[in-house]
């Protein structure tokens, strides 16, 4: 990514300490259900953005990296321990867990991959109960919550 490309998506670490900006749109958008996945992201999938890795940029800090195999490599914040990326290393591309976008409804699924070990519950996530976070904690203890996380923005 160039210093003089517009951002297309942005993004970081929970507390701030490492943002990346994309200058083109993700080539595909996926979860993943491997096992490797499930522990790497401490969640039943992971969510990832494909994109080149010549229009991805580390704007903020330096990510830590983990060599989870023989082919890839995993980036995660060292400070708050945010995972960020799964790579193939001396691969042309790098995937960005979505969630660590600024907006992460902007980045829809359109596969899966894994789904050998994907849990059998996870189906049917759509149809349980939910609670908006004020009606879990009530509003009285939500406006009393103070964050320490990094806004969704530079």
């Amino acid at each position: 990514m160039t210093a003089a490309s517009k951002p297309v998506l942005t993004g970081g670490c929970q507390c701030g300490a490492v943002r990346f900006a994309l200058s083109a749109p993700p080539v595909k958008i996926s979860i993943c259900h491997c096992r490797m996945c499930q522990k790497a992201s401490g969640a039943p999938f992971a969510s990832f953005a494909e994109i080149e890795r010549a229009d991805f940029a580390w704007t903020r800090g330096k990510p830590s990296a983990f060599r989870s195999s023989s082919l890839a490599e995993r980036d995660f914040c060292a400070a708050c321990g945010t995972p960020l990326t799964f790579r193939r290393i001396d691969g042309p591309k790098i995937e960005i867990m979505t969630g660590t976008f600024d907006r992460p409804d902007r980045l829809v699924p359109t596969r899966q991959y894994g789904t050998e070990a994907r849990l059998g519950w996870v189906v049917a996530i759509a149809n349980l109960p939910s609670q908006t976070t004020l009606q879990n904690y009530g509003p009285d203890k939500v406006n009393d919550i103070v964050s320490h996380q990094h806004p969704d923005h530079d």
